[in-house]
């Protein structure tokens, strides 16, 4: 299959005393037709590396294609054949959305229908609506509607749900999937682990300027070797002297984590595990205060490659 977006040994150092180093010799490879998800906390290098794609980033080494063309030679006819919302997107609140779909048609050469593109996004009672009186979510819409109204081959899409409402999030998703089923390419940034599983055939997971992963969702969630996680918290006098590695002598226990006062065991086999688990809990005269049980998703993954929460502050950050 062929590629929308290629990127070999790409790398970025922003000036400083001492230098960032954003981006350390990421590779990546998105296939047309799919949608791609790029995981990773703040300062991972995602966002510089997708910048770059974008056309609004130089990278200080390495090369990026877009659809098969090179931004140092090729940018217009790469401008004309992508869309990009980014997580904030500040419109004229002066125009109605009939007018600023309009205005964005005119910069393609090409393209859909100011009045398809409302359509798309269901927003067609509020065509005449000026951007000011629209909700956050509604705004959004709008947002997405001027990145698909060139009619793109390839839609970059930085974090569109955060911040939604949930009946907004699911009318995004839908226009993510109705993008993608059309032969569309979305590469797409989320802090929601749901929302990656839900819609991305594959994701990367970046940490401190480089790529730690890529697979489906299902690949490296089962590659884990563990389907369940169970969630649990204990008091006593000895509680507080309990080791990171508190119950990975446990039959079924790939691996152990502390997250503040909860300790997560990754487990095979939750029925066999749990009681072993409430045993050794026993013997150690210790009180068992909570005990959860799911199954594993993407944080977890994330987890174990980067050794920390995607949602923690500033822990994947380049130093």
């Amino acid at each position: 299959m062929s590629l929308a977006i290629e990127c070999r040994q790409l790398t970025k150092t922003w000036p400083g005393n001492p230098p960032v180093e954003a981006v350390r010799g990421v590779n990546l490879q998105v296939e047309r037709g799919t949608c791609f998800g790029v995981l990773g906390p703040n300062g991972a290098g995602k966002t510089t590396t997708i910048e770059i794609c974008e056309g609004l980033v130089q990278a200080t080494s390495g090369d990026a294609y877009v659809l098969g063309k090179n931004w140092a030679t090729q940018a217009d006819e790469i401008r004309q054949e992508i869309g990009i919302s980014l997580q904030e997107t500040r419109l004229s609140e002066k125009l109605t959305v009939l007018e600023t779909l309009t205005l964005f048609r005119s910069f393609y050469r090409s393209g859909m229908n100011p009045e398809d593109a409302i359509a798309k996004v269901s927003l067609q009672e509020k065509s005449n609506a000026r951007i000011k009186s629209l909700s956050g979510g509604q705004r959004q819409r709008v947002a997405v509607a001027t990145a698909l109204v060139g009619n793109p081959r390839l839609l970059f899409l930085d974090e569109p749900t955060t911040g939604l409402d949930p009946q907004s999030r699911r009318d995004l998703w839908r226009i993510i999937t109705e993008f993608r089923e059309a032969g569309g390419t979305v590469l797409l940034t989320t802090h929601y682990m749901d929302e990656a599983e839900r819609l991305c055939d594959k994701v990367a997971i970046f940490d401190r300027g480089r790529i730690l992963a890529i697979d489906t969702p299902q690949k490296l969630i089962s590659d884990l070797g563990a389907e369940h996680v169970v969630v649990f918290t204990v008091s006593g006098e000895s509680a507080a002297a309990l080791q990171d590695d508190f119950g990975i002598s446990l039959p079924g226990v790939i691996s152990v984590r502390i997250e503040s006062e909860h300790r997560c065991l990754s487990v095979r086999e939750p029925h066999i595990a749990i009681p072993a688990l409430l045993a050794l809990i026993n013997e150690r005269s210790l009180r068992l205060t909570s005990l959860t049980t799911r199954q594993a998703t993407l944080e977890d993954v994330f987890v174990h490659y980067a050794g920390h929460r995607l949602t923690d502050e500033n822990s994947g950050a380049v130093r």
